[in-house]
């Protein structure tokens, strides 16, 4: 981590942060969704972090911090032809698939999810006036992958106004060049690298 804690535990204070979970879909995530079936791309490590992000979930509610839940929605008719050109083929994420759902977690109560059709989850959606109407302050990152969409959202979010907190253990890629280099920016450029414990420990104690 590269904030000490008592400095952390202001901007993390629940009453003004939220928890955004990126893109924790079948399609990104489990053996048999899109990237793995057709790209064969390795998605072994999302398990773990989905029960990591769990177990933080869990802990935003116990302390009443605010969960909010991202996805996407990839079909063509919502994508730009730039966009199109580099998805290749048709089929990752499509709306009302098993492969659009959420992996191995679910929003609890009356959680929000947010639906975005670009990588950012601030682009052309309403996640922003959602967290600007409960008050927060600090965006917790978690989800996948971290040097695509958690990336384009934390960017975009820091760019808004909002502190970055970057939870080490609760993002993930199959590409571990990118990952390492979005927890370099995020450390040196835009805001915090933490662990879930570093979290937790510090909800717990408030």
């Amino acid at each position: 981590m590269n904030k000490p804690l008592s400095m952390l535990a202001d901007q993390v204070c629940p009453q003004h942060a939220a928890l955004l979970v990126v893109d924790m879909q079948n399609d990104f995530c489990a053996q048999g969704g899109y990237l793995q079936k057709a790209r064969g791309y390795d998605v072994g490590f999302a398990a773990d972090v989905a029960v990591r992000i769990g177990r933080l979930a869990a802990a935003a509610r116990i302390a009443g911090a605010t969960v909010v839940w991202v996805k996407s929605h990839y079909d063509f008719k919502y994508l730009t032809p730039a966009h199109i050109a580099k998805r290749r083929n048709e089929g990752c994420c499509l709306e009302g698939t098993w492969g659009a759902e959420i992996f191995q977690l679910a929003p609890a109560g009356d959680e929000p999810v947010v639906v975005k059709h670009h990588f950012s989850g601030f682009k052309s959606t309403r996640l922003d006036d959602l967290l600007r109407a409960r008050g927060i302050r600090t965006l917790l990152m978690t989800g996948v992958a971290t040097n695509v969409c958690v990336d384009s959202t934390l960017r975009d979010g820091f760019f808004l106004g909002y502190h970055i907190v970057l939870i080490e253990d609760c993002v993930g890629s199959n590409n571990e060049t990118g990952h390492q280099g979005t927890l370099a920016t995020v450390r040196t450029n835009i805001g915090t690298v933490a662990s879930s414990y570093d979290i937790i420990g510090l909800w717990a104690g408030a």
